[in-house]
């Protein structure tokens, strides 16, 4: 009997939904654009009713596309970009738009949260820094500043965590999510420290029971099922973190192997048992076997946005032309950007546009463009921003390198940006490796897939992943190219270290003059 099964993900840009059989073929794949709503500086959100409109829209497609018959459906995983917060109420209706991980308003309950607890005694717990990406620390913010509200809250959920609960009516996270709860959460034991969230003040039930990325937690209820088209009694699995599903896509599931994505964020992924954790990394279990498995995920906080920044504020030629003539305005950019040589002709810059996480932690931050003169085309503000992506990745790179942690060579690029080739180049170039592209890049969904095959029991274990991932366009990196980088790359360094204070200051005039004080 023919057996299917769904992966649906969420970033920070839109949500999509794959289909496939138990052979690991796409059969049909979705996907649905939601905006980002910045209504205030260093605010970042969504709109949480379009994330279950976006459900049942591309599953409702993918089922369609497949022509094949929905009873067949043998299991589903949702999975999302984190940190993220969704707050409902008793009834399950959402609380406020939710946060999405561009957000960087709670820098004062950061602050507050050293003071009290402390770095070190919250990374010994967590794993991870303490900064303004927990979800524990927006919730802080919810119940300073609107404390109202901060009272209707039933469940503070994940993306994931939502959509689970619209399916299966039962409000739960997975291992891997709830390591962005930080603050309280322990890593290690995966569950919560009672006398930190009572210290901080913060009820214990108002967090969903934490379940491995593989356990089953409920199945389709006849309301989902008419939203949806998945039947009732469908199993549902706990889920998992965007980026670790992403990596079972890709086959990254052994001790040592790397990732790259170029999304909505940049980053890269390395797999490890140790729980010797980098100090400016962010880290939580990986969705395969997920009570002894960690992925530390190092982030640039706007990777492929930047190329959509420009597409929306600096292209509008492009698109026009993309509309007309159905060419990829990215593609036109690249165009661009491939007549300029590597460093830009001098050109510099910071892509630090939503503040940047690993490993400066700087929600002041800001981007920057060093060195533009007149001989300076768009197309070098365009390499220039790609070329800073991979510094700051780069920058990463050099820390997991020197911590001595197994390295699985050649680096597998994924999804996002990563369809450019010439940006794939220039990071290959600068990290000094070579790389690879992941030929089918269904992306998380399709991995989200693959993690519902084996909580199901249709797959063994995740073995499959591996035999199924198929790697093409494997790059050197240029020695000529990576030693002009390495120049460059100082500089993007020190810019960053004689600036800082001026973000403090800018963000300062930023507050002042927002607020009209």
């Amino acid at each position: 009997m023919a057996a299917y099964l769904l992966g649906i993900d969420y970033g920070t840009g839109g949500g999509k939904a794959c289909l496939i059989d138990t052979h690991g073929k796409v059969l049909a794949h979705a996907f649905r654009e939601y905006p980002i709503i910045v209504q205030r500086p260093g605010w970042s959100e969504h709109d949480p009713n379009l994330y279950w409109k976006v459900a049942c829209e591309t599953v409702q497609e993918c089922i369609a596309k497949a022509k094949i018959h929905p009873g067949h459906i043998r299991g589903v995983a949702v999975s999302s970009a984190l940190p993220n917060l969704v707050m409902v109420d008793k009834d399950g209706n959402p609380i406020h738009l939710a946060y999405n991980l561009m957000d960087r308003r709670a820098v004062k309950e950061v602050a507050w949260l050293k003071a009290t607890i402390g770095e070190e005694k919250m990374f010994s717990l967590t794993g991870n820094p303490v900064d303004d990406h927990p979800m524990l620390v927006n919730l802080l913010w919810e119940k300073n500043n609107r404390p109202e509200s901060f009272r209707k809250i039933a469940y503070a959920l994940t993306i994931d965590g939502f959509i689970n609960l619209k399916l299966t009516g039962k409000s739960t996270v997975n291992i891997g999510s709830a390591a962005f709860y930080g603050v309280a959460w322990d890593i290690r034991k995966h569950t919560f420290d009672g006398d930190i969230l009572r210290e901080i003040g913060l009820p214990l039930e108002i967090f969903p029971p934490a379940y491995s990325c593989e356990d089953i937690i409920g199945v389709v209820t006849k309301e989902a099922e008419e939203a949806t088209g998945i039947p009732a009694g469908t199993p549902v699995c706990a889920g998992a973190v965007d980026f670790c599903v992403s990596c079972v896509a890709s086959g990254t599931i052994y001790e040592g192997d790397i990732q790259m994505n170029l999304g909505t964020c940049g980053n890269f992924g390395i797999v490890h048992k140790t729980t010797n954790f980098l100090r400016e990394m962010l880290v939580c279990p990986h969705a395969v076997e997920s009570r002894t498995t960690y992925v530390t995920i190092p982030t640039t906080m706007t990777g492929g946005q930047l190329m959509r920044y420009v597409r929306d504020a600096l292209s509008h030629f492009e698109v026009e032309i993309e509309r007309v003539m159905g060419v990829s305005a990215y593609d036109l950019l690249n165009l661009e950007a491939e007549r300029v040589p590597p460093g830009s002709d001098g050109l510099v810059a910071l892509p630090y546009l939503m503040g940047e996480r690993t490993p400066i932690w700087d929600p002041h931050a800001r981007g920057v463009l060093f060195g533009l003169s007149l001989s300076h085309t768009k197309g070098h503000i365009i390499r220039a921003l790609m070329e800073s992506v991979a510094y700051a990745l780069y920058h990463n790179f050099e820390i997991v390198r020197n911590a001595g942690w197994r390295v699985n060579i050649p680096i597998v690029f994924n999804e996002g940006g990563a369809r450019s080739r010439l940006w794939r180049q220039i990071i290959t170039d600068v990290f000094g490796v070579p790389t690879v592209f992941l030929k089918n890049r269904a992306g998380a969904p399709y991995g989200g897939a693959i993690l519902a095959g084996v909580a199901t029991g249709e797959f063994r274990d995740f073995s499959v992943a591996k035999q199924w991932a198929e790697y093409v366009d494997r790059l050197e990196p240029s020695l000529e190219n990576h030693e002009i980088y390495m120049e460059y790359y100082k500089l993007y360094r020190r810019l960053y270290e004689h600036l800082k204070d001026d973000f403090q200051e800018l963000a300062r005039l930023r507050e002042r003059y927002v607020k009209g004080e």
